[in-house]
């Protein structure tokens, strides 16, 4: 017994006779028929009583009828509630400081346009933290800007960035607008906490290009990082979208450094079990360039 074999039944009770249901439901009148005694072989009963050309529904045909209606109707409110599931839900969404401060609040906002029974949660931490909320399954996706360290993640870049070396206008590097690396020769620096992609791209180039550095401060969002710079507590490598109102308003100076520069990825990330449900899916292609 199927479905299908419940759909013809309620139709030929709806109809009155088997010729009406066929015409109904764009089959031949055989397998209406057919349909009828397999459903009356399956349950051992006689469905309808055959007088002449018409058919009256028996006692066991109208109980049956009772359950084929809800069993249908049951169906049609599964369909639709599955339909729903890839049109509503909960995203959880994490991202890094510099892409959840930056980035991160448009993107919801034109995901949400289009996706407004979605529910959105969104956490912003460094990328160590995003990381691992991934592994234990605190979130679906993550936006981040720093490198992913374990196996069972899955990355792909979708936006390019940079880091700028600033400095207050009083700063005498701020006066230069471009120095060697032998000046920053333990030069204090204010940096972010450790497992934030920033501080990790920041000590990688300094360490490789043997540049000493002194820490004067470690902050874990940027907003302090820069007060703490335009004040003239110390130096601080950070990404250049972060400070373009500091330097319309002259708060802040880009200092060039001759031969190095901080260049990154931000990437998406997943975990490789997860399952990318159609929600997902489209705020993935979102994010991703065209």
């Amino acid at each position: 017994m199927t479905l299908r074999h419940l759909y013809v039944f309620i139709c030929v009770c709806d109809e009155g006779n088997m010729t009406g249901a066929a015409k109904k439901l764009y089959i031949a009148q055989p397998s209406v028929s057919q349909t009828i005694f397999e459903l009356e072989k399956h349950y051992n009963v006689k469905l309808f009583e055959r007088l002449g050309r018409k058919l009256f529904i028996t006692l066991a045909g109208q109980k049956l009828l009772t359950y084929a209606r809800h069993i249908v109707n049951l169906n049609k409110e599964v369909e639709e509630a599955m339909r729903e599931v890839n049109n509503s839900g909960i995203l959880r969404i994490g991202a890094s400081v510099t892409v959840g401060t930056y980035i991160l609040p448009s993107m919801i906002g034109e995901f949400m346009r289009c996706n407004s029974a979605v529910k959105v949660v969104s956490s912003v931490n460094n990328t160590t933290v995003i990381e691992g909320m991934l592994l234990a399954d605190q979130l679906d996706i993550g936006l981040v800007e720093g490198k992913i360290q374990s196996p069972g993640i899955i990355h792909m870049p979708f936006m390019d960035d940079e880091l700028v070396l600033v400095s207050s206008y009083s700063h005498p590097f701020g006066r230069k607008g471009k120095i060697t690396i032998a000046e920053l020769k333990h030069a204090g620096f204010i940096v972010r906490e450790e497992g934030s992609g920033t501080r990790n791209l920041f000590e990688s180039v300094m360490t490789d290009r043997g540049i000493d550095w002194n820490i004067v401060g470690v902050y874990n969002n940027a907003e302090a990082i820069k007060n703490a710079v335009s004040t003239g507590l110390g130096l601080s490598v950070i990404s250049w979208m972060a400070v373009q109102k500091e330097l319309e308003r002259k708060e802040l100076a880009i200092i060039e450094i001759d031969g190095v520069s901080f260049k990154r990825q931000f990437s998406i990330i997943y975990h490789k079990n997860k399952y990318v449900s159609p929600i997902l899916d489209r705020f993935i292609q979102l994010v991703l360039p065209v």
